[in-house]
C-alpha cells in the first residue's frame, strides 16, 4: 500500500510545475488482495454476456429411424427412403455426418454470476490501492519512467480540454505518452476466428484518466490508443484491473482525487456517499513479520531463551525398534538369537542335503541311532506277528 502524507498536483500546461498539495485518500492504504480481485472480476466479466444457442431442431430435420436389432448393424436411427447415397445413413446421433451435437446448448444456461456489494467494493479498493504502487504498474507493462510521481494527479484545467492535439500534448507534457507509444506498437491482427466477427484488431492498454466534470475532456481523449476516460463516481474494476491483474496506469484530476475520501472513507469515518460503507481494514498493518518478532519491543516481552530445555523423548515402536523391546522384555534379545542360531542351522543341514542327492556326490554317513531305533521297530513288529498266529489271527502287510 502507499502511504505517502501528501500527493503532489502538478500542472498541465507547464511541465514540471507544481500547483498543490493534496491529503492521500485513505483508500490507497487499502489492503491489496489480488485473489479478491480475480474473482470477482472473473465473475464480472461474464454479466455481458449473450445467450446463444444453436437451433431446437438442428440435426434432426430429416426422416429417420432405427432398422432395429437382427440386421448386423448399429441400431442408430437411419435416413428412410433408397435410390440415393443418403438413404440408410446414420443420422440423428451426435457421432452422425449431419447429426445434432452432444447437449445442444439452451439459451437458459446461468449466464451472469451475483455478486456481494461489499466484494465488489473491496475488489475495487484493492485496485486503487494497487495503482499507487509504481512496481506494480510497472509489472502490468506501463511505460511510467517519464512521470514525477504516482498516483499521478494534475490540475482541474485538463478536464476543460476539448480537443485531441490539446490532449496529445498533455500526455507529453507529463510523460504519460510513452504508455500510449507502446499501444501504437502493439497493434496487431487478432489470432482465431474473432478476426471475422468485427474484432479483427487487439492491442495492449494505455494510461486511464479520472475526471469529475466533463467539461470537453471525453471528447478530447477519446480517439488516443490505449487511452480510456471514466468519472469518479462511476469506477469499475474491469477498467481498474484489466483481465483482473492489478496495477492499471491512473492519471487523477485534482476533483476526482480529493472526492475518493467521500466515496470510499476515511477508515475512521464512514463514505458519505455509500450507506453504512467503511474501507477494509488490514488484517496486520505491518506485513513485515520477521521485523516484528525480532523488534526490541517484542524482544524485550519475551522471555529468555532456555539453556537447558528438555524436550519430549520420541516415543518409539518396540514392534519395530529392537532396543526399545529388549528394553521392555530382556528375554526377547535370547529369543532372537536362538531363532537366529535354529535358521542358520536349518540353512546348513538343507544345503548338505541338496549336495548330497547330487550325482557323483558321496553317500550319506549312517547315523547309528537311526539304524538301532529300526532294528527295533522291525523285531516289535516280527514279534507282534507271532502272537497274531498262536491266536489265529493272520496279520497282512
Amino acid at each position: 500500500m502507499s502511504a505517502r502524507p501528501l500527493v503532489q498536483v502538478f500542472s498541465h500546461e507547464a511541465a514540471n510545475t507544481k500547483v498543490a498539495s493534496v491529503a492521500l485518500p485513505a483508500v490507497f492504504k487499502a489492503p491489496i488482495r489480488p485473489d479478491v480481485v480475480t474473482s470477482v472480476h472473473t465473475s464480472m466479466n461474464k454479466n455481458h454476456r449473450q445467450a446463444y444457442a444453436v437451433s431446437e431442431y438442428a440435426g434432426h430435420q430429416t426422416s429417420a429411424i432405427s432398422w432395429g436389432t437382427g440386421r448386423a448393424v448399429a441400431r442408430i436411427p437411419r435416413v428412410s427412403g433408397g435410390g440415393t447415397h443418403r438413404a440408410g445413413q446414420g443420422a440423428y446421433g451426435n457421432m452422425c455426418r449431419g447429426g445434432r451435437m452432444f447437449a445442444p446448448t439452451k439459451t437458459w444456461r446461468k449466464w451472469h454470476r451475483k455478486i456481494n456489494v461489499n466484494q465488489r467494493r473491496f475488489a475495487t479498493c484493492s485496485a486503487l490501492a494497487a495503482s499507487a504502487i509504481p512496481s506494480l504498474v510497472f509489472a502490468r507493462g506501463h511505460k511510467i519512467d517519464g512521470i514525477n510521481e504516482v498516483p499521478l494527479v494534475v490540475a482541474n484545467g485538463v478536464e476543460a480540454l476539448n480537443k485531441t492535439k490539446a490532449a496529445v500534448a498533455f500526455l507529453k507534457l507529463v510523460g504519460a505518452y510513452a504508455d500510449v507509444e507502446k499501444v501504437k506498437e502493439s497493434r496487431k491482427v487478432r489470432t482465431g476466428q474473432g478476426k471475422m466477427r468485427n474484432r479483427r484488431h487487439v492491442q495492449r492498454l494505455g494510461p486511464m484518466i479520472v475526471y469529475r466534470n466533463d467539461n470537453g475532456i471525453t471528447r478530447a481523449f477519446r480517439n488516443i490508443p490505449g487511452v480510456e476516460l471514466i468519472q469518479v463516481d462511476r469506477l469499475n474494476l474491469l477498467k481498474l484491473a484489466p483481465g483482473g491483474h492489478l496495477g492499471r496506469f491512473l492519471i487523477w484530476t485534482q476533483a476526482a482525487f480529493e472526492r475518493l475520501d467521500a466515496l470510499y472513507g476515511t477508515g475512521r469515518k464512514a463514505s458519505a456517499l455509500k450507506k453504512d460503507y467503511n474501507l477494509p481494514q488490514a488484517t496486520m498493518v505491518n506485513a513485515d513479520l520477521a521485523r516484528l518478532i525480532n523488534s526490541d519491543e517484542v524482544q524485550s516481552a519475551v522471555r529468555p531463551v532456555q539453556a537447558n530445555a528438555r524436550r519430549a523423548s520420541l516415543k518409539k515402536n518396540p514392534l519395530k525398534n529392537t532396543e526399545t523391546l529388549v528394553r521392555l522384555n530382556p528375554y526377547a534379545q535370547t529369543v532372537k538369537r536362538t531363532a537366529t542360531i535354529f535358521a542358520e542351522k536349518r540353512k546348513a543341514a538343507k544345503a548338505a542335503l541338496l549336495a548330497a542327492r547330487r550325482p557323483g556326490a558321496p553317500a550319506p554317513a549312517a547315523n547309528p541311532k537311526a539304524a538301532a531305533l529300526k532294528a527295533a521297530n522291525k523285531a516289535q513288529a516280527k514279534k507282534l506277528a507271532a502272537a497274531s498266529r498262536a491266536r489265529g489271527v493272520v496279520i497282512r502287510a
